[in-house]
């Protein structure tokens, strides 16, 4: 296996020379540099990480600490990230940080604070217990994936335009008792749920409709989304004809319980989701699409930018939502029961 001493006599350099061309620590001109490269390349020379890490003082290691590794929104945000990573030949170190876990505390109190990363994506955390401030004196550069951009760089979808997007869509669609469904104070996903909410309240006020603002709390899965539309729709006097779910996994529960109870989507409802989930297809959903994958990647950016500059002012990059029809939703048939 070729070492770096033999990348430096190919190029026709000294083994510091070399060093610097590869890690990028200490000046080299550009015409050496590509000289070492190319050398590197054609010997197939792969620089270890404890050699990069002395060069430069850094691991070129990223950590990243999320609640869930096996749900959708997750999976896909890790896989941006992973996919980032690779492409930069860094590596990447997974705290999977389950809530009301005996070792999500571990995490936050031990692992993290050995500090064996240059620099933190946080996916999903909610400030809770205080948690994101156990990050930031860790003294790293972090970057929140979903969160309220407080004390790190956030790169999330707009949620807040999402839900309104999504309630527009069934207002010009005719429909005025409209109920939102998903969310609590009490849930891990408190602040996308308050957001989402406030959006679909927004759009609601603006169209003259506050006397039918309905918001069903539930559970931020499927079977949540099923159990809170099965009461609000058992009730056929103050039924709605529409529904926003807080995200997709909440709208097709919806919509399955709006079937087990006899009432045709979208004939007699209409459903609208948020996230274009990897069921929305199957179950024909017409939802506001976020990209997870786009958004690890994008978080990937904003971090090494931050390490690279410690003095880099936080960044909130916030990702618009487009609407997907499908045939979850349609026109009012006949007017709304006040």
């Amino acid at each position: 296996m070729a070492g770096i001493a033999d990348v430096a006599a190919l190029a026709g350099v000294s083994k510091a020379t070399a060093s610097r061309a590869l890690s990028g620590a200490g000046y080299v001109s550009q015409a050496t540099r590509a000289r070492v490269q190319d050398a590197a390349t054609r010997l197939g020379y792969v620089p270890s990480t404890s050699a990069v890490s002395l060069a430069t003082g850094r691991t070129q290691n990223i950590g990243v600490v999320m609640p869930y590794l096996n749900r959708w929104f997750f999976a896909e945000v890790l896989e941006g990230i992973q996919q980032a990573l690779l492409e930069r030949g860094l590596d990447l170190t997974l705290y999977d940080a389950k809530p009301g876990s005996p070792g999500r505390a571990r995490i936050f109190d031990d692992f993290l604070a050995r500090k064996r990363f240059d620099g933190l994506i946080a996916v999903g955390l909610e400030p809770v217990d205080r948690e994101i401030d156990q990050l930031t004196l860790i003294g790293r550069p972090i970057v929140s994936v979903v969160g309220s951009g407080e004390q790190t760089s956030v790169v999330a979808v707009d949620d807040d335009l999402a839900a309104r997007r999504a309630t527009e869509h069934l207002i010009e669609l005719g429909h005025r008792n409209i109920a939102f469904v998903g969310g609590s104070p009490r849930s891990h996903w408190a602040h996308v749920d308050q957001e989402r909410l406030a959006g679909y309240r927004h759009a609601m006020r603006q169209a003259g409709l506050s006397q039918f603002v309905q918001h069903a709390h539930s559970e931020v899965t499927m079977p949540g989304g099923y159990a809170a539309a099965a009461d609000l729709l058992g009730d056929a006097r103050n039924r709605p004809t529409a529904i926003v779910g807080v995200c997709d996994e909440v709208a097709i529960g919806a919509m399955i319980a709006a079937r087990r109870l006899g009432i045709l989507v979208p004939s007699a409802l209409s459903v609208v989701g948020i996230d274009d989930h990897e069921f929305a297809e199957m179950f024909a959903l017409t939802t506001l699409r976020q990209v997870p994958r786009e958004q690890g990647m994008a978080a990937v950016e904003v971090l090494l930018a931050e390490i690279d500059d410690p003095n880099r002012q936080r960044t909130h990059l916030r990702m618009p939502a487009r609407l997907i029809m499908r045939t979850s939703t349609a026109p009012l048939s006949a007017p709304a029961g006040g």
